[in-house]
């Protein structure tokens, strides 16, 4: 499936900016089942350097620098990706959970070398509270993905969808407390829940295809960025999964990029001088070309 993306970042300022340093991660990667066949982003006013170069997590960053003064900044990234089937994936196949936690307590190869890393806490994922939530999804012997499948189940059960309610910010045991939040929240929860029980887990960011099928509901969380969880699996590598919607990210899932948590893959980062109050407004579509 061939799929078009455009992702509108519009920053207005109460007083003028006289410098304006950001970091953008708006390039979809390049993956065995996705394919970048054309990426630009443009910006208002224009940059007076732009450079390209990778994170330590392989995501491609854009580095802006604009020394005009100015009251508006506009991040225009447009895309186009083909989207592969997914594989049909197992779970009962996996290894018990218990099992690769064992022996990522020390790694034999660098895959579990690699994978070891998204095991621990990080700026934006505490673990307070979250094995106590999961506890019932982490019984004895269960394979690692049908875990990772029914922690998705139950995020979806127990939680509600509401945007207002949290930002960027708000820690793990506050969304725990609410059941309440949005894709970005859920996904941190879920890393919280494997990683407790010494499970790799990271934070994946990217798109949702805006236009459902004709008498096809859309997906939660399109028409904004999108974000879930993927689980490193000896046997199958890393799978994604969509707690928002209860599903394994299939073709109408773009991958932007992933870290440990939202710190890592946050669309756009950085600071300005000047400017005052600001607000801001941002604007996703992806359809299918």
């Amino acid at each position: 499936m061939r799929l078009t993306l455009s992702h509108e970042t519009h920053y207005r300022y109460a007083r003028p900016v006289s410098i304006s340093h950001q970091l953008l991660r708006l390039t979809p990667r390049n993956l065995a089942r996705q394919q970048v066949l054309s990426h630009a982003i443009r910006v208002t006013p224009e940059p007076a350097s732009t450079t390209t170069r990778h994170d330590s997590f392989g995501n491609e960053l854009t580095e802006i620098f604009i020394q005009d003064y100015h009251d508006e900044l506009i991040i225009t990234a447009d895309a186009s990706v083909e989207i592969g089937p997914l594989p049909e994936i197992l779970f009962d196949l996996s290894p018990a959970w218990e099992q690769v936690a064992r022996d990522l307590t020390c790694p034999t190869h660098d895959g579990a070398w690699d994978a070891a890393a998204y095991g621990y806490p990080s700026p934006q994922i505490q673990l307070e509270g979250a094995r106590a939530f999961a506890e019932a999804v982490f019984t004895p012997g269960k394979p690692l993905l049908r875990v990772a499948m029914d922690l998705a189940e139950k995020i979806y059960t127990e939680f509600d969808y509401q945007g207002g309610v949290t930002d960027v910010h708000t820690p793990v045991p506050n969304v725990l407390a609410a059941r309440q939040g949005v894709c970005q929240d859920f996904a941190h929860v879920a890393i919280a829940c494997l990683r407790t029980h010494g499970l790799p887990a990271r934070y994946v960011s990217g798109y949702l295809l805006t236009n459902a099928e004709p008498n096809v509901t859309s997906l939660i969380g399109a028409d904004a960025s999108h974000a879930w969880y993927s689980v490193w699996c000896p046997e199958f590598g890393w799978v994604d999964f969509d707690p928002t919607n209860n599903l394994i990210p299939n073709q109408k899932h773009i991958t932007l990029g992933w870290g440990r948590d939202y710190g890592d893959i946050s669309p756009t980062t950085g600071f300005i001088h000047g400017g005052g109050t600001q607000q801001l407004e941002v604007a996703v579509k992806v359809n299918v070309s």
